[in-house]
């Protein structure tokens, strides 16, 4: 009987211990299974290692502890250290202290008694390297378990906690190699992406005889879909303010179109509807005194690319016309009865907002739907600053090779203004203020004279200004760059001569 009470005694007195055991097993495998989510995550590498550290100390309760990372070369990448009095160890000293050797050496756990680790003393020290197919990635180091309530000697680790940590460091390890890949990866994706849009931008150059700066998203979309589209013989209609380069976009799509015929442009708000009509249709000798027979636009564009300029300005009466020559794909002489068939690929274009005019009947819906098979809106350069830069560069640089001038630079406070500034004209206002400054800089361009030469709108908000006033202010200071010379100041805002005179110059 006696011997029964004891046995019963003994089994109750190593309960409490065995059930601290199962508990700790239980811990230790929730941990690894909250460590294999933590490491999988998106996450920097710092935040990892952070997030790695703390769930083991968690677990093991040292008293000190380390997690470092290195890269390919060697060099620090990613630090965590808690427990420590003072100052933690720098990331150097954790590489260059004798544990990191050993574990080099070894390729496999350390375990120490009675030693310093990175100046700090140290009864117990277990680590593991964070290692995975032979590259050692960094290390785990914990410094003197701490004892917990009830205990009266200061206790070791484990050869259960030193495998605990293994498992921790190898699965980290396999973490993190993949996340350092998944990181190549992405960074030699963006390489490529840069390089293909830095190869595609030299082979437009080299197509249209124009560089096309797009850095900016909204840029990037409209370069996308002049890809996508250009190559199918669909009616493309642009649209965007004055100055956003609607027909140098307009050369790009018949460019990668591959269409044999060539690129005709005219500007349906530049002439008068008489002339205009001739100028579209041709024209049969004889229709009035002196006028000889000549062929239209749409004749000249056969097999090509028509480019029409400013549509929304469009008279109604030509709108029919050209509504039936798009329809019928054939056109007829002024004076002529016969028609001449064509194979013609339109691309319209307008600031206008065309939907606002078909609602007030100034132009024509059938019309407005067959122009608009691909519909490109083209963004302001206010809303693509990040092309700013770039386009400044570009321009001084054409300038300059033009002019045979050598480059200035520009001060850190122009280009401050040059990127606040709206440009209300786009990115032809951003070229003639480059121009101006350049031919006028003494030495580099400074904000003084940037601030000369955009005037008043130089220190006031453009969005204040209505559309009239900014386009009046914007003609003079392209006059005074060209010394009054109309012809030459409607050269530099691609616009007519007799656009300047209507409208008062």
């Amino acid at each position: 009987m006696a011997s029964a009470d004891a046995t019963l005694s003994s089994r109750r007195s190593n309960k409490p211990g065995k059930d601290l055991a199962e508990k700790r097993r239980i811990l230790q495998l929730e941990t690894l299974f909250d460590l294999a989510l933590a490491l999988h995550a998106d996450r920097p590498e710092e935040e990892l290692v952070e997030e790695l550290l703390m769930m083991v100390c968690a677990v093991l309760d040292p008293a000190a502890a380390v997690a470092i990372t290195r890269d390919p070369f060697g060099a620090p990448r990613a630090m965590s250290a808690v427990g420590w009095q003072g100052t933690p160890p720098r990331a150097s000293e954790a590489l260059s202290d004798s544990l990191w050797r050993d574990l080099l050496a070894q390729g496999e756990s350390v375990s120490r008694h009675q030693g310093r680790f990175a100046g700090h003393e140290y009864r117990h020290l277990i680590a593991s390297p964070l290692a995975y197919r032979g590259v050692f990635l960094g290390y785990l180091a914990l410094l003197d378990k701490e004892s917990r309530a009830g205990d009266d000697e200061l206790p070791e680790f484990t050869a259960e906690d030193q495998r605990f940590l293994d498992s921790v460091a190898a699965l980290a390890a396999v973490s993190l190699d993949s996340a350092r890949q998944l990181e190549d990866l992405n960074t030699q994706r963006e390489r490529l992406e840069e390089e293909n849009k830095a190869l595609k931008g030299r082979l437009v150059e080299e197509l249209t005889g124009h560089r096309i700066v797009a850095h900016a998203p909204a840029m990037r979309r409209v370069l996308d879909i002049v890809e996508r589209v250009a190559p199918r013989n669909v009616n493309v209609l642009l649209r965007g303010e004055s100055g956003t380069g609607k027909e140098l976009i307009a050369k790009l799509v018949h460019t990668l179109s591959g269409r044999d015929g060539a690129l005709i442009a005219i500007n349906c708000a530049a002439m008068p509807e008489s002339l205009l009509e001739s100028e579209l249709f041709g024209i049969e000798g004889g229709v009035a005194t002196g006028v000889q027979a000549r062929r239209g636009k749409f004749e000249l564009a056969d097999g090509g690319t028509l480019f029409l300029d400013e549509i929304g300005d469009m008279h109604l009466s030509l709108q029919v016309k050209l509504l039936r020559a798009l329809q019928e794909r054939e056109v007829t002489h002024v004076g002529g009865q016969k028609p001449v068939s064509v194979d013609v690929r339109v691309i319209a274009a307008t600031h206008r907002h065309l939907e606002s005019r078909v609602a007030d009947a100034s132009f024509r819906e059938d019309l407005y739907y067959r122009l608009k098979g691909v519909d490109i809106e083209l963004p302001p350069l206010r809303e693509r600053r990040q092309d700013v830069p770039y386009l400044v560069r570009l321009f001084i640089e054409e300038f300059c090779r033009r002019e045979g001038l050598e480059p200035p630079t520009m001060d850190a406070e122009a280009l401050a203004l040059v990127l606040s500034y709206d440009f209300p004209g786009n990115v032809r206002e951003l070229q003639n203020l480059m121009e101006g400054a350049v031919a006028l800089a003494d030495g580099d361009v400074d904000v003084g004279l940037l601030r000369s030469l955009l005037g008043a709108s130089g220190d006031e908000t453009p969005g204040a200004l209505d559309l009239e006033t900014i386009e009046t202010r914007h003609i003079e200071r392209v006059l005074r760059l060209t010394d009054g010379n109309k012809s030459a100041a409607a050269r530099m805002l691609g616009v007519d001569r007799r656009t300047l005179q209507r409208k008062g110059f």
